[in-house]
């Protein structure tokens, strides 16, 4: 099963970004083996849609669940949609999160945690 994580670095002890369709990286983990990818997130800089951007291209990379901190409802719906589950306001590291969904310590969310545009910068 892959899992996606919005990450502020390329390492697995990078801290899970806060912001998900603004983050510069999602660090893509299949937790049965362990292995990862860095996939930088090309929709960070986007003057609109960063999230809904960012959601249709994990979609495509097959994941089954995102990890993050905060996501608004734009995204969430896509990742609703594509029947992917979100796990958010998680602070730690990208190996704390991997960990605790391991072990079964998430809740799945049900809906945004934020509003629209709370990921730009200065708001």
């Amino acid at each position: 099963m892959k899992v996606a994580i919005s990450s502020t670095g390329t390492e697995i002890d990078s801290e899970v970004d806060q912001r998900f369709g603004r983050c510069n990286y999602f660090l893509i983990v299949d937790v049965e083996t362990n292995s990862f990818e860095v996939f930088r997130n090309s929709s960070a800089s986007a003057p609109n849609g960063a999230g809904i951007e960012a959601a249709k291209n994990l979609a495509k990379k097959g994941i089954k669940a995102i990890i993050s901190g905060n996501i608004g409802p734009n995204a969430f719906q896509v990742l609703d949609a594509e029947g992917i589950d979100v796990v958010q306001e998680f602070k730690g590291t990208v190996n704390e999160a991997i960990k605790n969904f391991k072990e079964g310590n998430y809740s799945k969310a049900s809906s945004p945690n934020v509003r629209t545009h709370s990921g730009v910068r200065g708001r």
